[in-house]
């Protein structure tokens, strides 16, 4: 099929969509909202509209169709002095401490959440869409009794010493003597918490393995799940703890993973992260779940280079056969051209660039060429004529562009562009021809020592 007749076809089967914060602009997604898992991908982590889009589409499902949690490509602690904020719970000195007014009307959660969020990048989450996003959930929840309130998520695993300190905080408050046992075998990982990609390289070095030290910790805190959650008020924190436990196990495991393969390392993020997922399902028995993550997690890998090529899977593949097709929606944001928030490289400061005309051969130019600022495309096989399922499939070697959090435009074509077969890697495509970069809170990266997780260099 010739690109002209492609092009017909593309744009007969799109649907334009207004202005973002038009009262219209979300309602073109309540046919998604029937699925327990609605997950939106970004095809950068620093446009504006992807950001604002998502919140609009999420504000939606929140209010119109019972959606309980919002799940991020965040890391755990981070996340939850959000969720703090947002869901007015108390923060641990406030647990360990008589609460005083103030921190039982959220005062501390308030000061934790504003810290969140800290390492490289901090674009990423400390920006104003987002911003917004959290005080909207934040007046949502404000009248809804505890087990109603919505709450933020992380399902990252790159908070290896935050964690570790999460733990043991816990359990000096319900179990002093495990906590001292924690720091005994967490002590193990120690001289890596600031530099983590280096414990994998002693270990190639011929170091002594901490798995089982780790393994052990969480195995014990699992069995003693009964007790520790019977404590007063506890039910939730046990169930951070055992989330954070189970982010230092995999994290050791990642950070040993990242000197043997990369697409082993990306599996075992990308694993990890759906774990997350189907753990807060449980807790939330009945919940459902909007997940913010990058395109080349939230669409199906199967249906990219990725794993094809790489044979990696990522979050939205693992949902769909996790859940069931039927379950899961998978939505991607793209873009033609514009500005976005990115570095030139890992841990420098960000900038605001040009975001270069999408390639000939791309499903970027196509959407491009329909001439439509802003539009839906579903992707669904109930939604989409044969003939344009056949038409997309066939073209299932054009290329999609992917901008982390390094954007380096001199080599984009490589660094930036990867083959999709877009009507089977995502459910509905949004399109927004020229973008802007987010508004983010600070611009100069903390310069602390940072380890050069998985996503280096580009940052997905």
């Amino acid at each position: 099929m010739s690109d002209i007749q492609l092009q017909s076809l593309f744009r007969a089967s799109i649907r334009p969509l207004p202005a973002i914060h038009d009262p219209s602009f979300a309602s073109a997604f309540d046919s998604f909202a029937a699925n327990r898992l609605v997950l939106l991908g970004d095809g950068s982590h620093g446009t504006s509209e992807f950001y604002a889009a998502r919140a609009e589409i999420t504000k939606r499902l929140i209010a119109a169709h019972g959606f309980k949690l919002v799940a991020l490509e965040a890391d755990w602690p981070d996340a939850e002095a959000v969720d703090r904020y947002v869901r007015r719970r108390p923060g641990p000195k406030a647990r360990i401490a008589a609460r005083t007014k103030a921190d039982a009307d959220g005062t501390e959660a308030e000061t934790e959440g504003s810290n969140a969020f800290s390492r490289f990048p901090t674009w990423m989450w400390r920006n104003r869409e987002m911003q917004d996003l959290i005080e909207w959930i934040r007046d949502h929840n404000a009248s809804l009794p505890l087990q109603d309130r919505v709450g933020i998520y992380g399902m990252d695993l790159y908070s290896l010493g935050t964690s570790i300190k999460a733990v043991i905080e816990y359990l000096d408050h319900v179990d002093p003597a495990m906590g001292k046992e924690a720091r005994r075998r967490y002590g193990c990982l120690e001289p890596w918490v600031e530099e983590p990609q280096e414990y994998g390289l002693a270990m190639l070095q011929g170091m002594k393995s901490c798995e089982g030290k780790v393994v052990a910790m969480l195995r014990d805190l699992l069995a003693k799940r009964l007790e520790y959650a019977a404590h007063p008020g506890d039910g939730e924190e046990f169930h951070s703890s055992e989330q954070n436990a189970y982010v230092v196990r995999d994290a050791e495991r990642y950070y040993k993973a990242m000197y043997y393969s990369s697409a082993g390392s990306w599996t075992l993020r990308d694993s990890h992260m759906v774990d997350t997922l189907k753990r807060l399902l449980r807790y939330k028995a009945g919940g459902k779940a909007v997940v913010w993550a990058h395109n080349s997690h939230c669409g199906d890998a199967r249906h990219t280079g990725m794993g094809r090529r790489r044979k990696e899977v990522n979050i939205g593949q693992l949902c769909r056969e996790a859940f069931g097709e039927e379950n899961v929606a998978l939505l991607g944001c793209g873009t033609h051209t514009g500005t976005v928030a990115a570095a030139s490289g890992w841990g420098n400061d960000m900038q605001v660039m040009e975001v270069r005309p999408s390639r000939r051969d791309s499903w970027e130019r196509i959407a491009h060429d329909t001439g439509v600022e802003r539009f839906l495309l579903d992707l669904r096989k109930r939604h989409l004529p044969r003939e344009v399922q056949e038409a997309l499939a066939a073209e299932s070697r054009r290329l999609q562009r992917f901008i982390g959090v390094i954007y380096r435009p001199d080599t984009e074509r490589i660094s930036h562009y990867s083959e999709a077969d877009l009507v089977n890697q995502f459910d509905g495509y949004i399109w927004f021809d020229t973008t802007q970069a987010v508004r983010p809170l600070e611009v100069v990266q903390p310069k602390t020592p940072l380890g050069k997780e998985e996503t280096y260099p580009f940052g997905l």
